[in-house]
């Protein structure tokens, strides 16, 4: 038999992890569909649970409550903020503390080495970071949500171990050329690391983009609230719905607009997860090839 037709065997286990797969993927994509379904779904056919993935009714006024709420667009500038600042701060002070630990002659190497190991295991816990923080004067700060998980052991590491593949030689003959550390960095090995550092920034975008917990204990000011934040409001308000304290003018405007609060909830995700589904396909051809790069050298 042919090689290329291959065995009834093979022909099975292709069929089968075909019908695995697209399983895996209605699986995955069930809940998004379903999410863009209710958000754009009439009061009614929601309520009667009508709505699986296919809009009944539509009704965007789900969309125009949300969208009217001033909170709404200032957190998403807020979380913007934070993911643009996280983004520069966690590559570059990454890459700054990396570069020097791949380099052989660098001294206190592993000092520094053991150091961040040992943090990798240990830390300080909730309270005494809590408490460092507010020492610090971050509380109800826009860079308390930037500063504190900026630089990671692990990132650190991983940087590390991809700087090392990179061939001496290429530094060796920028030293000779009269080039320095910094210019041998930035003109050198950032070109050169355009898929480690493209997977990290995205691994920081979207922890950043849906971080909440550190705004909800380090942050009162609602002006400084991000995204996820207000998301939450709107959950509680769904719970007050349920038990009759809902706001009064916002149960006047969702009557209005014949909506309910699932279906504005629904509304909010669909705008919370927009930018992340934008950013990632651009993102992608570095994230497959960027995800085992700091595995090149032990």
């Amino acid at each position: 038999m042919s090689r290329r037709k291959g065995s009834f065997g093979s022909r099975m286990f292709d069929i089968c992890n075909i019908i695995f797969m697209l399983l895996i993927g209605v699986i995955m994509l069930y809940p998004f569909l379903n999410v863009i379904a209710v958000s754009i779904s009439s009061n009614d056919q929601v309520m009667m649970g009508y709505v699986a993935i296919i809009p009944k009714d539509l009704n965007f006024g789900a969309y125009q409550l949300v969208l009217k709420d001033p909170l709404v667009w200032r957190s998403y500038l807020n979380t913007v903020l934070y993911a643009i600042g996280s983004v520069i701060l966690t590559l570059g002070l990454t890459a700054l503390l990396a570069y020097p630990l791949s380099v052989d002659d660098f001294k206190g190497k592993k000092a520094i080495t053991v150091f961040l190991t040992i943090t990798m295991f240990f830390n300080g816990g909730l309270i005494p970071t809590y408490l460092c923080i507010k020492n610090m004067g971050l509380m109800d700060t826009y860079w308390v949500m930037v500063l504190p998980g900026c630089v990671g052991a692990y990132n650190v590491f991983v940087f590390r171990t991809f700087f090392q593949g990179i061939s001496k030689e290429l530094r060796e003959s920028a030293y000779i050329d009269g080039a320095n550390d910094v210019v041998i960095l930035f003109r050198i090995i950032f070109p050169l690391s355009k898929a480690l550092l493209a997977t990290f920034a995205l691994f920081t975008i979207v922890g950043t983009w849906n971080s909440w917990f550190n705004a909800l204990i380090y942050l009162s000011d609602q002006l400084k609230y991000p995204l996820q934040l207000v998301l939450r409001r709107y959950l509680f308000n769904a719970a007050d719905s349920v038990t009759g304290n809902m706001d009064q003018a916002m149960k006047m405007q969702m009557q209005m607009m014949r909506v309910n609060m699932k279906s504005v909830q629904m509304a909010l995700i669909v705008i919370t997860m927009f930018p992340i589904t934008i950013i990632y396909p651009f993102l992608q051809k570095y994230f497959a090839k960027g995800v085992t790069l700091g595995a090149v050298k032990g």
